[in-house]
């Protein structure tokens, strides 16, 4: 099938979101389909290219940071988008649109399916779901609800990752047409087998849903000779900063690095702990990075954390910094722990996650649109 995909996030740029999209786009080519994806340019990214066997072509516009985009960027990237569509639609013969967050993509999968009647499908990836991220999206979510219902309804699926973000997409939406089919990971990309040195690991988008700030508050007065980095950026990150002054607290902040770079590799690969305390998430790409990794993961419980990891990893209260100081000081005091579970980890990521067990999900739901709509 030829599949025209739409995100505005894809590597180099973005978080999570553009990884599965990565991710999932070269093994759906494997398995024999053709991907055209439409993109977000930026500072001096080739504008087609040929990536994994993705047609990937990009969208010049007003992008300022490589790591995240804000609204007034995703505006004109929409308007500036249509006019690559229409070549593309004019060139090929599309069974399916595929595209990747309900806002930005969604409203151009839903202005294709008004005016040629081309199928789409939406993965949903979390902050494009009301109530998912409020600190951020709340009021777009509010301006553009009626659009957003729309998209949602006219969708032939919409793929949730998990089940919290299926739910919020049923509480937003009247009857939504969804399908749960987890995001994906290359378990061979990073080596379990590394010696593991006493360094606990977190690895986000610095926002302050991310939880980041209790996990400093934990380390206060814990006794340990861990080393503590912390790799991402974000609006957030100063407020971080600050606290670790004030605090006196020894946390070294590596700012944005690439997921491809070795800097990010050598810290998966031997850090002992990963903590990721967010309060809210959809499927998060790093708990299955640091699972690949083979490291003993704290996360919190009720949220799509769970969902990632289950019983391989400990878990932590929403915005608790004494529930995470107690889950540290207990895989602190035993290494034993530490290897058990990351051993379950990675097992549990070969079972479900890799992309060869997710694209046949994906081919499957492919098949059966196409079915419906000869």
């Amino acid at each position: 099938m030829r599949i025209l995909t739409l995100c505005y996030e894809f590597p180099p740029l973005g978080g999570g979101g553009a990884k599965v999209v990565a991710g999932l786009g070269k093994a759906l080519v494997r398995r024999g389909h053709t991907l055209d994806l439409i993109t977000m340019g930026y500072q001096g990214l080739p504008k087609h290219e040929l990536i994994d066997g993705i047609n990937v072509h990009r969208i010049s516009g007003l992008r300022t940071r490589q790591s995240m985009c804000y609204t007034p960027e995703m505006l004109p990237y929409i308007f500036a988008a249509i006019p690559m569509i229409a070549r593309l639609m004019k060139q090929h013969h599309y069974d399916l649109n595929h595209t990747h967050f309900i806002f930005p993509d969604g409203i151009l999968a839903y202005l294709i399916h008004k005016f040629t009647a081309l199928p789409y499908i939406i993965t949903a990836h979390g902050s494009d779901v009301p109530g998912y991220n409020p600190d951020r999206f709340h009021y777009q979510h509010r301006i553009f609800a009626p659009l957003w219902t729309r998209v949602v309804q006219k969708a032939e699926r919409i793929v949730c990752p998990s089940q919290s973000i299926e739910s919020l997409v049923h509480k937003a939406a009247p009857r939504p047409r969804t399908v749960i089919i987890p995001n994906g990971m290359n378990v061979d990309k990073f080596n379990p087998g590394h010696m593991k040195v006493n360094r606990i690991l977190i690895v986000t988008r610095m926002f302050e849903r991310k939880g980041v700030q209790y996990l400093l508050k934990a380390l206060e007065n814990l006794d340990s000779d861990y080393e503590v980095h912390a790799v991402g950026d974000g609006p957030y990150l100063e407020t971080l900063k600050g606290q670790v002054n004030e605090k006196n607290l020894d946390v070294k902040f590596w700012g944005f690095l690439d997921n491809q770079s070795q800097e990010i590799r050598v810290l998966y690969e031997t850090s002992r702990i990963f903590v990721f305390p967010s309060e809210a998430e959809n499927f998060p790409i790093v708990l299955l990075e640091a699972m690949a990794a083979g490291m003993a993961i704290i996360t919190t419980e009720g949220t799509g954390c769970a969902e990632v990891v289950g019983d391989a990893a400990l878990f932590a209260k929403p915005r608790d910094s004494q529930s995470l100081k107690d889950a540290l000081t207990r895989l602190i005091a035993d290494p034993d722990l530490c290897a058990k579970l990351g051993s379950r980890a990675r097992q549990r990521l070969e079972e479900h996650f890799g992309w060869g067990t997710v694209s046949r999900q994906y081919s499957d739901l492919y098949e059966q649109i196409a079915g419906i709509r000869q």
